[in-house]
């Protein structure tokens, strides 16, 4: 995709999709906020939100060069397992720090956050190893982001028995949604996108309806009002991240041209690259 064009649809997604959803889903007079939906730390505002804008963006760009035809292995696996480390300490920060408060609700949150990761990170692990034959770092590093997402939103509303479950969930869908629905619908996400953030936070989202702990909450829950604001979300996002795609193709145009895509973007973009 074009830097500028990157550029428009940040910005007008960022206006136009995210903050009405943040605003529904956070603050207490808003939409889905006045019919009950639990999203403590963002798994509907912020993964399935831009999971499928990912998404779209990936049906719309179309697939990069030589895709599916030409080899296209993981860059640097050393800078893969940094970055998941990395992701994996913030978001104590970012789940925990959703209390606003340093008491019990927020080491739960810390405590099922830890849990869901290291559940997903060894299912996607074990999963991959039954229908591949072999495991792999970037599958493990996978996982654990998919526990990571899927764990956002239930991380202040959950125990332990809802952790493990919500992590190993994840660990197999979104090693599902990754592999064998990427293949089904033949969009190329070179960073599973859809696959781990949105598939992920759906998991999450419906689940945290599910395994919600009253005493730990100090709210009821519903898997259906859960339900409901995962369509929506999708519907909206999806249906808005499309029109500004379209709209923003029209006026600077998405992609860059086939020489600059063989280049590399990095040195036809930026004139830098990392070895």
């Amino acid at each position: 995709m074009k830097f500028s064009a990157m550029l428009w649809f940040i910005g007008l997604w960022s206006l136009l999709v995210y903050s009405p959803i943040a605003h529904m889903m956070w603050e207490p007079s808003g939409y889905f906020a006045a019919m009950g939906v639990l999203d403590f730390a963002g798994g509907t505002v912020v993964h399935i939100n831009a999971g499928i804008a990912g998404l779209v963006c990936a049906l719309v760009l179309g697939k990069r060069i030589g895709y599916g035809r030409e080899s296209m292995m993981p860059h640097n696996l050393t800078l893969t397992l940094i970055g998941a480390s990395l992701l994996w300490v913030g978001w104590f920060g970012f789940n925990a720090g959703s209390a606003v408060a340093a008491d019990g609700r927020a080491g739960m949150a810390m405590l099922v956050t830890q849990l869901a990761t290291a559940a997903a990170a060894m299912t996607w692990m074990f999963v991959e190893w039954m229908a591949k034959g072999k495991p792999s770092v970037l599958g493990i590093a996978s996982g654990a982001v998919a526990g990571l997402v899927a764990i956002t939103p239930a991380s202040g509303f959950v125990g332990v028995t809802g952790a493990f479950a919500i992590g190993i969930a994840a660990g197999v869908l979104c090693f599902w949604a990754s592999t064998s629905l990427k293949k089904m619908m033949g969009y190329d996400d070179s960073l599973d996108a859809f696959g781990v953030h949105c598939i992920g936070g759906i998991t999450g989202a419906i689940l945290t309806g599910f395994f919600n702990v009253k005493d730990i909450s100090g709210a009821d829950a519903s898997v259906m009002t859960q339900l409901y604001a995962v369509i929506a979300t999708l519907a909206y996002s999806g249906i808005v991240s499309f029109i500004l795609l379209k709209v923003i193709d029209m006026v600077v145009g998405l992609r860059v041209s086939e020489e600059e895509e063989r280049e590399g973007l990095d040195v036809s973009l930026h004139g830098e690259r990392v070895e």
